[in-house]
């Protein structure tokens, strides 16, 4: 039985989107024959606890937990919670008096200041304290266990970091799976970065990737992005392309009529551009208030506050319904019950925002519902073409988007809106089954599943004209 030990700061009970595919490749790997332990954090404070993802983990498998070490970060996640749970509890007048407070351009300065030198100690990334810790927890596995390879997945970098350093250490190879396009620009919090961490940034995913026996990236347009950065770190024989998916059968589509046309979003919705969709259902309520009155949007995640302030300056509180983060298990149940889930593109104010697809997308696949995108022309996008849903949204045009939402209640009514449900058949690419066929590929360093073509993709336009150019 081949060993592998996979280093995953972010893995159940954290229930945010990074934990899902590290889970979904430790459960899949156990059933081929493979013995994974996984090296994972033991955080101050969890993102989303979710204790009912733990049943997920196999019972064989063995998670060790690392505890990071920074008193800073600790007081972070104190200061966090006490604001959460102020603001939980305040009444409405009481809850904008604070987020004004909050908002105090001198409270604003404070925090640009503080992030600035964040990112200035923080290198590669806040899970920098994890790092020796890690690495001493991963140095043992090794000697006890003697793991066939390393397998990081990021973000954190810092993860790679852990498991480049025991490579060098152990002479075991090491594979690189990355999530999000890291150091491309991507994140706000990058805008701010001095020049010189930027640099630096860049040394520490030229000195990853040169080491590295594979590396898993999501989308030939990411490839593309680093390639052209740091082209001699990059071969392409040795990238492989899988992006996210779902595990187990799909489920059953069943239509649901009924007089209201139902549409959930689940997940944050930072950085995820809903203004337009806000103002098209303003606008379908003055041009077609018979169909408007048949929409409900649901949004049920992280900071979905914003978005219930958002409704009421557009006067659509009435169409709108917002509630906080919950377990996976009660998501799946709403998504059983909706009509139809929406997905949102990422803000075109951030570079690189064609690069990202939220994971929530494979979920959605696997409920079996009508979709409904409000997209650019990213990655979100081409994944729902490619399943067969064509009735997608332009989320730069108000017009188009309530169009779209008169198709869909219309579609409702009628039990099974055209356009907006995914084949079944061209779902399986997603599946976690073959994710896994392609990722073995990269841990046993052979030929990718799906190669990758530099000369076949084109770099998105928001990047930097330093990296679109020859």
């Amino acid at each position: 039985m081949k060993r592998v030990l996979m280093i995953a700061y972010f893995f159940p009970p954290e229930g945010s989107a990074g934990s899902y595919r590290p889970l979904r490749f430790v459960r899949q790997l156990a059933r081929r024959g493979w013995s994974p332990i996984v090296i994972s954090a033991d955080p101050y404070t969890y993102e989303r606890y979710d204790s009912k993802l733990l049943e997920a983990i196999p019972p064989e498998t063995k998670v060790i937990r690392v505890r990071e070490r920074d008193p800073w970060q600790a007081i972070q996640a104190w200061r966090r919670e006490r604001i959460d749970e102020r603001l939980s509890t305040a009444r409405a007048l009481n809850e904008e008096r604070e987020l004004a407070a909050y908002r105090r351009p001198f409270r604003s300065c404070l925090r640009r200041a503080v992030r600035i030198a964040e990112a200035c100690y923080y290198r590669p990334d806040l899970a920098r304290s994890w790092i020796g810790p890690a690495i001493k927890a991963t140095l043992d596995v090794c000697r006890h266990n003697a793991p066939d390879v390393l397998w990081a997945t990021a973000g954190p970098v810092s993860s790679w970091i852990v498991a480049r350093e025991v490579s060098e250490r152990t002479g075991i190879p090491y594979v690189l799976d990355l999530r999000d396009p890291w150091g491309l620009s991507y994140h706000e919090a990058e805008f701010r970065t001095p020049q010189w961490v930027k640099r630096q940034m860049r040394r520490t995913m030229h000195r990853s990737f040169r080491g590295a026996r594979s590396i898993v990236l999501l989308f030939d347009t990411v490839a593309k992005a680093y390639s052209r950065v740091l082209p001699d770190a990059l071969n392409p024989a040795r990238i492989h392309i899988i992006p996210n998916g779902y595990e187990g059968p799909l489920e059953e589509f069943a239509s649901q009529e009924s007089g209201t046309c139902s549409v959930l979003y689940t997940g944050t919705t930072v950085g995820y551009q809903y203004d337009t969709l806000l103002e098209a259902l303003a606008l379908l309520r003055s041009t077609d208030p018979a169909r408007a009155a048949r929409l409900r949007v649901q949004f049920v995640g992280e900071d979905t506050d914003e978005v219930r302030r958002a409704a009421a300056d557009q006067r659509v509180s009435d169409l709108v319904e917002t509630g906080g983060p919950t377990s996976q298990s009660e998501i799946s149940r709403l998504q059983r019950h909706a009509n139809a889930l929406l997905v949102l593109s990422r803000s075109s104010a951030i570079n690189g925002y064609e690069l990202f697809a939220p994971a929530k997308v494979f979920g959605y696949l696997k409920a079996r519902r009508p979709i409904l995108g409000v997209l650019a022309q990213d990655e979100t996008r081409k994944i729902l073409a490619q399943v067969g849903v064509s009735a997608i949204a332009d989320v730069n045009s108000r017009t188009d988007i309530c169009s779209m939402l008169q198709r869909l209640v219309d579609g409702c009514s009628q039990g099974s809106p055209a356009g907006f449900l995914p084949d079944p058949r061209k779902c399986e690419v997603f599946s976690a089954e073959r994710q896994t066929d392609a990722l073995i590929r990269a841990l046993e360093g052979r030929s990718p599943l799906q190669p990758f073509v530099p000369d076949s993709v084109d770099l998105p336009a928001s990047l930097p004209e330093a990296f679109a150019t020859e």
